[in-house]
């Protein structure tokens, strides 16, 4: 059993030997439960890439739907202010 301890801002910190036991690296995620016993556990959130992605899209689908035309125009607008056209 390992000891550490909370911070001010409810921040613990994982041993260095059991994080690269469990290869976890920045940004990974958890799921925190407390059980009927008073136990803590901690899981690796399971949630997928794809998902993720997926909820990023329906946050997305929220904006306007754009035309064809509207997409060609904002391409060409862009292309114009990136690579301008010197004169001869």
């Amino acid at each position: 059993m390992r000891t550490t301890t909370l911070t001010s801002k409810g921040q613990i910190t994982l041993p260095k030997d059991i994080r690269d036991r469990l290869a976890l690296k920045q940004g990974d995620r958890f799921q925190v439960a407390i059980g009927r016993n008073g136990l803590l556990t901690l899981e690796r959130d399971q949630t997928s890439s794809i998902e993720q992605v997926l909820g990023m899209l329906h946050r997305l689908a929220k904006r306007k739907p754009v035309t064809i035309a509207e997409m060609g125009a904002a391409v060409h607008r862009r292309a114009k202010t990136k690579y301008p056209v010197k004169p001869a």
